[in-house]
């Protein structure tokens, strides 16, 4: 009944009477409680009859991630359905079936829908398309997307089975949403005429080359100004970029007079005077035919950022519901930060005062963390940085998109080939570098784990490639030098009056934190980095 943000998206309020379901957050008017039924997640809450409210919207509230820490093979099977495992690509993709999918996860697909049962209560195949029908839902009402853009966009290769599926489930068709949320926009004076990526070309076929803007929500805390220091630190030129968060078109590109670039430490020193709190953070990205740029934009008033999406002419939409999940985790907008926080300052043996709302900041790939993670290995961050500059420039495809130069990230596809010679490193970390490419080509189903069969990588590299590429809440990075420096001191400082303090065991302290802190790991990994 308090409308607190703080549990927006953890449970859905069901009202029996009205046959709707609402966000913690709803601004109607409360019911009685007699006639309310409480759902911890929005598909349970439809399979008992009850539809999204149109007021609230279920489908922007952010995740509740229950599954994470509890178990790996379902967090492997809910990334999956994330990236469209279960669902087809209009480029002709097929999608796999559950039994495949539980074929790719090494269990049978019996194990499959059982942990499907137990954790969402429905089958994956359910949980999939409600999942492709939140989307779409989300997409009618925050953009002008046509309708059937609307239906490639969510994974859905039949207009028609798209309108039976939606009225189905949320018991409205596409056009009378969408005749609503028009509505309601016009009313509020918020229909942005940009924000439609329908102009039609003489074949009579769409093409995406404006913008489009989409909200994403998230529970606060929320500490932007971290999380833009450390993605500066780390930029890559002309694949991220840093402008001023004031009144500009839909898409914004950095200009030379506004764009924040990191070179060397006196310009970190000089930029740090800068409220990060006041800049948006943009970069390039390319899922299957899509690419562009997406700019977010942070505001906080609303617990949301606005993201700013620029396809290229000859990109799809069908890979735009994998770029929000992207977005989502590189922003990692659905971490429960009361809950992390709360352990992270509980832990034994040591006074950790944790700062609020520091987040895991995501690279854009899983590809670019471990590569990031190799280039860092015996060097600072910002020697790291020229490094991976120096790789992007040498091996990065460029796009043009409204007149302007950008680079994308190197393939493994690419650098399993490359020279290399442009990288100033031991010829060891070079050979890591090719020959972990020229695995992930040839083994491109093989878990993170099987790289370490790969000549130079290491557990510390996986490690942070788990860390930043997938986003994985459990990975304490206890041998890093700086986590071990700071835990010690921390350690120190909670027992100065003991003796042991000074030959503590390392090993020790760090299994006993490990098992206190899971599966929140990461986040005291990042807690210690930022002491």
């Amino acid at each position: 009944m308090s409308c607190d943000v703080h549990f927006d998206g953890k449970f859905f309020v069901g009202v029996l009477t009205t046959g709707i379901y609402c966000r913690t957050v709803c601004p109607a008017v409360a019911p009685k409680e007699q006639n309310v039924r409480y759902f911890d997640l929005a598909v349970k809450a439809a399979l008992a009859g009850l539809r999204p409210c149109l007021r609230c919207r279920p489908d922007s509230a952010p995740g509740s991630n229950p599954w994470k820490g509890t178990g790996t093979t379902l967090a492997r099977a809910i990334s999956l359905i994330e990236a469209g495992a279960l669902a087809g690509k209009s480029s002709g993709e097929a999608a796999l079936t559950v039994t495949q999918l539980a074929d790719r996860l090494g269990i049978s697909s019996r194990y499959l829908n059982k942990l499907f049962t137990e954790g969402f209560g429905t089958s994956p195949k359910q949980y999939a398309l409600y999942r492709q029908l939140l989307f779409a839902k989300q997409l009618l009402h925050q953009t002008q997307l046509p309708i059937t853009q609307v239906a490639l966009a969510a994974g859905f290769n039949s207009i028609r089975r798209f309108n039976e599926a939606f009225k189905q489930n949320l018991q409205l068709t596409p056009s009378q949403l969408r005749k609503t949320a028009l509505i309601k926009a016009a009313k509020e004076h918020v229909i942005d005429p940009s924000t439609g990526l329908s102009e039609i070309n003489a074949m009579g076929e769409f093409v995406p080359h404006y913008g489009l803007t989409l909200y994403q929500y998230y529970r606060p805390p929320l500490d932007w100004s971290s999380q833009l220091a450390f993605y500066r630190l780390r930029a890559v030129t002309g694949m991220e970029w840093f402008t001023s968060q004031v009144s500009h078109p839909q898409v914004s590109h950095p200009q030379a007079s506004d764009a924040v670039q990191v070179t060397d430490e006196a310009h970190l020193a000089a930029e740090a005077k800068v409220d990060d709190n006041g800049l948006e953070y943009g970069r390039c990205f390319a899922l299957g035919n899509m690419r562009g740029t997406v700019q977010m934009s942070h505001e906080p008033k609303l617990n949301r950022f606005k993201l700013s999406i620029a396809l290229t002419e000859d990109s799809t939409v069908d890979e735009l519901q994998q770029l929000v999940t992207q977005i989502r985790r590189i922003l990692d907008l659905d971490a429960d930060m009361q809950q992390i926080e709360q352990g992270l300052s509980t832990l034994p043996h040591v006074e950790l005062t944790p700062m609020a709302g520091l987040r895991i900041p995501g690279a854009g790939s899983l590809f670019e963390a471990v590569c990031r993670a190799i280039l860092g290995q015996q060097v600072t961050v910002v020697q790291a940085t020229k490094l991976l500059n120096l790789l992007v420039e040498a091996y990065g495809e460029r796009f043009y998109l409204n007149g302007r130069e950008y680079r994308l990230f190197p393939t493994p596809e690419i650098i399993r080939n490359a020279s290399l010679t442009e990288l100033n490193m031991p010829g060891a970390r070079k050979s890591a570098l090719n020959a972990l490419a020229a695995f992930i080509c040839d083994y491109p189903e093989a878990s993170v784990d099987e790289w370490l069969s790969v000549k130079g990588i290491g557990p510390w590299t996986i490690a942070y490639a788990k860390l930043r590429g997938l986003g994985e809440p459990n990975v304490f990075l206890d041998s890093d030098l700086i986590v071990k420096k700071h835990l010690l001191a921390l350690y120190a400082k909670t027992h100065p009056q003991d003796v042991s303090a000074t030959t503590v065991s390392y090993p020790d302290l760090c299994q006993q934190l490990s098992q206190s802190i899971a599966p929140w790991g990461s986040y005291l990994t990042f807690q210690l980095w930022h002491q």
